[in-house]
This record gives C-alpha cells, structure tokens and sequence, in this order.
C-alpha cells in the first residue's frame, strides 16, 4: 500500500465509510509496518498505538482535552513515524524521564478484575459463581418450574420448564446478580434477553416474566441485548429513571455515587422517563439526567459507552474524575487528589486486562502523575 492509498483509507475511516475489506487492509498494512519497526511492539501497544492514530482524525482538538498518546501533526506524518518505528508510549524510562514524564512508581502489581459475581436465589442463598463448573446445575426455582445453569462460557442461563404456567400474574421468584469491586458477569434471562454486568453492579429480576412486563431493577452499569416481544415491553428501573423497550441494545450507567445517570442507544428505540419527563433516544444518542435538571440528549461515541464490555477503557473527552472512578471499581483500589484536576479530560483507551502500572503509565503521558501507596493512588496536577 503506497501513501496515498493509506490517507485515503484515513480520510474514509474519518467519514465513517471505511468498509470491513478496507478496514482489515489498513490493519494489516499498520501491524506490518509496526512489527517491522526498529523496537518490537508487544500485542497491547500495537493496539493501543493504531487506535490512536485513527482517532487523531479530525486533527483539530477542543481546548483543554488532552489526548493520551502523542501529537501527529498531520495523516501524513503518521507513516513517517511508522516507517521510523517511534512510537511515544514504547520510549524507555530514561527518555521518558528526560521529558519530564512522570513513572509510576515501581510497588506491588493491582491486577485488574475478572469474571466475579455472586447469585443471590429467592430464598436468600447467596452462591459464589466461581465456585460453579459449567456441568452444575445451580438450582431450580418457582417449584421446579425454572433451571438455573452455567453454559461453557461461564454465562448464567435461566431455561423455563416447557410446562410452566407463564400466564400468572403473581407468585414467580425474583434472583439478584451482583458483582464487586474488580468484578463482571454475564446473564441470559428467562426471555433470552442478555445482560452484561459491570462491577459493583446489581441486577434483580424475576425467574421467569409473568404478566404483560418484563421489569427488572439495576444498580451501577449494564448492557442489554434485549429479547423482542411486543406483548411484553422490557423495562429497566434504576436511580432517577425508568426506561421501556420492546427490543433492543443499550447501556445504562447508573452508579449511585455518581452525579448523573447515562442511557446509551445503539440500535432500537428506548423511552426514557424521569419524574414527570420523557425522551425517545435514536442509536447514538445519550441521555443524561442529573438531580432536578431536564433530561439532557446527546450525540455520542457509542463505542466509547460500551468499552468495557468489550474489555477496554475508551474515554471520550471524559475528566480525569470519570476515569478514576473506572479504575477504581476494576482495580479496587482508593483515589486521592492532591491539586486541581478538574479541567483535565482525556481521549484515547486501553485495556481492561492490563496491570494498573500500565494503565496508570498511559495516563501520565499527559502530565498527570501518580503516586501509589499501597492500594491508595494519589493524583497529582
């Protein structure tokens, strides 16, 4: 691939029309390209570095947002820093010091969390997922008439008894996910519908849907790949709002530590209410509902809402707050300020899977520095 063909591919990513077949020739040409450089690149930099470059287009950057990696004047200039195998965040320690870069102090690796979630039954059982192989049954709820299993994947599965009574109103048991600090867990509810949890996230809902809803309760942050049943809207009840839907894929993070509640559309069309208000999302759109203020919608980056489910941090013009606070429910760790962050925000990403070191060594690129006492990091300006 010459460079014209390269900035092409760019300018069509940069327009959203770079197709799959174009898409895996740009891949192949930058991981060529990267692997040829003059210092190997390890799988996660490779990554890390080509989502970079693809998000320095358009090149043009509000004020007071700072990018996690380095700047690159031009589409141009990108091949030449290929070609030259530099690549900002893979600088040794020493250079990075000689630019006043800050190193995470070398202490005790915190490890990032994994799939953790605890099961809590009808009759207040509280079983361990982990503890659970995927040949268990793991119990059997409303009088036998629901199986609760683990498939290969580790995924929780609800399979209805084909001859269960689906049409009574009352009576059907109610089950509670929970995951904690460090935690994710995936659930395949009695409707097919999916639920991809976050840590330090519940979710109650029913064994199996009776009546004419499907309503279930969330605390903290999920994705829902929701089943379709126009007899049956699916509704989500969390802080400050309620959402209705009759199938679709969505986000909500609605943490009870934090200020706002997010509804993020990707296909469908959900119905969000607050108090004495409502709004219809299109896919793309976000809507944000703070204490006595209007439901507030926005045009977002929908990848960047569902990062984590897909095992990566992806901030959009997010402050450096927002940020701690994810690395705060995955590494379980506790964040302190020391100065005046509040206008600092960040574009870029990472991966969930990493050492907090690594992630935290990204972040000072953007001269931020941290200090690590323990599980304790202290934020500086």
């Amino acid at each position: 691939m010459n460079e014209t063909e390269f900035l092409e591919l760019l300018k069509k990513y940069q327009n959203g029309t770079l197709s799959h077949e174009d898409k895996d020739r740009l891949d192949a040409w930058y991981l060529h390209k990267a692997s040829n450089s003059k210092r190997q690149l390890s799988e996660y930099e490779l990554a890390d570095s080509y989502e970079h470059l693809k998000s320095r287009l358009p090149l043009a950057q509000k004020t007071k947002v700072i990018n996690i990696w380095p700047r690159v004047a031009a589409a141009a200039s990108i091949i030449v820093l290929l070609g030259a195998g530099i690549f900002y965040f893979a600088k040794s320690e020493t250079a990075a010091k000689q630019e006043n870069i800050q190193i995470v102090e070398k202490a005790e690796e915190i490890a990032p969390g994994g799939n953790i979630g605890i099961l809590t039954l009808s009759n207040g059982k509280q079983i361990i997922l982990s503890d659970i192989s995927s040949k268990d049954i793991i119990a059997k709820e409303d009088q036998d008439e629901v199986t609760i299993k683990m498939d290969a994947n580790g995924v929780i599965t609800y399979v209805i008894n084909p001859d269960a009574d689906t049409s009574k109103e009352n009576g059907n048991s109610f089950n509670t996910l929970s995951t904690p600090t460090g935690g994710q867990y995936n659930i395949v509810l009695a409707d097919g519908t999916k639920v991809f949890l976050n840590a330090v996230s519940s979710i109650k809902y029913p064994t199996q849907f009776n009546g004419d809803q499907r309503v279930v309760e969330l605390e903290g942050e999920a994705y829902f790949e929701v089943a379709k049943d126009k007899s049956k809207p699916f509704i989500v009840k969390s802080d400050k709002q309620t959402i209705e839907v009759l199938g679709t894929h969505f986000n909500v993070h609605a943490y009870n530590n934090e200020a706002a509640v997010k509804t993020t559309l990707l296909e469908g069309s959900v119905a969000v209410s607050s108090k004495n208000q409502k709004a219809i999302l299109k896919p793309g759109q976000q809507s944000n509902i703070s204490d006595n203020a209007k439901i507030a919608i926005r045009e977002v980056d929908t990848e960047a809402a569902i990062a984590w489910k897909n095992g990566r941090f992806k901030f959009d013009n997010a402050d450096l707050k927002s940020v701690m606070k994810q690395l705060e429910r995955w590494y379980g760790i506790k964040v302190e300020y020391r100065g005046d962050v509040s206008d600092v925000r960040f574009n870029g990403g990472t991966f969930r899977k990493k050492n907090l070191s690594e992630v935290l060594k990204v972040l000072e690129l953007s001269n931020i520095k941290f200090k690590v006492e323990g599980k304790t990091i202290i934020v500086y300006p």
